[in-house]
């Protein structure tokens, strides 16, 4: 018998509610079929919630600030990372290059555990040779700078149909293990034109018939095919820009941002990512970061200019590498705690002030965090922000924007009218569709890494296979 394959599409920057509604009006039969087989399922992606670092819980079933990536940008205080003038990283045009070699060596992907494995517009590649990456190269990313710095949203689909074609021809031809297709332009859309538009729903028709065709061939070839649907962030309308590195300037810092990083000295880092989510880096020269109690004598004043930005929802201050204040201009403060091993591990939410989060003080574990959350503003914030403040690499202020706005103004080749990067229930909420009912109730995207093991017949915690 032919040992099962699993092709995992990612429709980035896809809504639970846009889905749902295109398979109301019918415009999306093969995904209907496959809710209909197992179900629509509304999980939680990670915090950031931007493309790239949100790939890896799927490949990794890690949040992103637990394998090395801290943010979409960020600056390595070590020097050793990113040995550049400011040791400013970002994922964004040629920083894509770096994504693979920041990951923790120690923590396999799914293409190293399940080969011959294949990809397609993933910024996460590490166990696939160059050949088996598919849209990745010279010419295609010649192809994909011209296409966002002066292409139009039809150009973006048509990048995506090209895309789709090759994955569909290629799954049929080498039945790779393990594919991890990525199709862009419901988000380009979103970013462009809204998450509702015309664009981006046809956007989505084109997902639609990379399924039916990879379903069709497979079935018609009589080999067993595992397919799943899911997206990586969802998005929010925004109509207004603040550009948080000019903000930082004007209250007297100086300031390295994105993109003119080279030879930059600066106060402050500005690393702005999705747009709605950027992390502050004090004194970035310094080899370490010294933790919130030590830094707010001389950063309280910007720490409480920035809460008091209509642009910004909440703000996250890391105390140390287990806890974090939260604070919300209008809601209070509270503090985030994690503790115990992998067994024992619990998050705790105390209210101090307030209640920024809106979640009941407690002590939780993983799956009652969700749950205590998962109706909320914020869903799954407590292991979010647990994670998140665990890494070396984050700021020392993380910010998270006010809905309607975002943190870039500037440097955007398309003004953006939907966003996404923040620790918001828009953002944080994505669908996935299943060929088959899930053994186990689904909360994360991290649990995309074991059902895919689970289904593959792999070790998640073995190198190779």
């Amino acid at each position: 018998m032919t040992a099962p394959s699993l092709c995992l599409i990612v429709a980035d920057g896809l809504r639970p509610d846009s889905l749902d509604a295109a398979i109301a009006a019918g415009a999306v039969p093969a995904l209907a079929r496959l809710r209909a087989e197992g179900g629509a399922h509304t999980i939680t992606t990670c915090f950031p919630s931007v493309t790239g670092l949100a790939y890896a819980p799927f490949l990794m079933g890690k949040h992103p600030a637990q394998v090395g990536l801290p943010g979409l940008r960020w600056i390595d205080r070590t020097r050793q990372r990113v040995p550049i003038p400011a040791h400013a990283r970002s994922y964004v045009g040629f920083g894509i290059k770096g994504i693979d070699a920041d990951l923790d060596p120690a923590v396999p992907t799914l293409f190293e555990l399940a080969q011959p494995g294949m990809s397609a517009m993933s910024m996460i590649t590490r166990g696939l040779p160059h050949a088996q990456k598919i849209a990745r190269g010279v010419w295609w990313g010649a192809r994909g700078i011209r296409t966002h710095y002066f292409g139009t949203l039809d150009d973006w689909l048509q990048v995506d149909r090209d895309v789709a074609d090759i994955v569909a021809r290629r799954v049929r031809a080498e039945r790779p293990r393990f594919t991890l297709a990525a199709l862009m332009g419901i988000d380009k859309a979103s970013h462009a034109r809204g998450h509702a538009s015309a664009e981006a729903a046809h956007a989505l028709e084109i997902v639609d018939r990379l399924v039916e065709r990879l379903r069709r061939e497979a079935h018609d070839d009589g080999v067993p095919l595992r397919l799943w649907v899911v997206s990586d962030h969802g998005h929010s309308p925004v109509d207004q820009h603040d550009e948080l590195a000019d903000v930082v300037r004007a209250l007297g810092a100086k300031v390295i941002a994105h993109p003119w990083v080279i030879g930059a000295r600066g106060d402050v880092g500005v690393m702005v990512g999705g747009n709605a989510m950027a992390q502050l880096y004090l004194d970035p020269a310094n080899p370490q970061a010294l933790g919130w109690a030590a830094l707010e004598s001389r950063w309280g004043a910007l720490a409480n200019a920035l809460l008091a930005r209509t642009s910004i929802d909440l703000i996250v201050l890391p105390l140390d590498r287990t806890s974090c204040l939260v604070r919300a201009h209008d809601r209070g403060e509270a503090i985030v705690r994690a503790e115990g091993d992998a067994d024992t591990w619990r998050v705790s939410y105390e209210h101090r002030s307030g209640d920024p989060l809106g979640i009941p003080a407690g002590r939780y574990t993983r799956d009652d965090a969700w749950d205590a959350a998962c109706d909320g503003p914020y869903p799954d914030a407590l292991v979010q922000l647990a994670h998140l403040v665990a890494s070396p690499r984050i700021g020392d202020i993380i910010v998270s924007a006010a809905p309607g706005w975002d943190l870039r103004a500037r440097y955007e080749p398309v003004e953006h009218v939907s966003t996404h990067g923040a620790l918001a229930r828009s953002h944080m909420r994505v669908p996935l569709l299943l060929d088959r009912p899930p053994l186990a109730q689904l909360r994360r995207t991290t649990d995309i890494m074991d059902m895919a093991c689970a289904a593959l017949g792999v070790n998640m915690h073995r190198s190779g296979s």
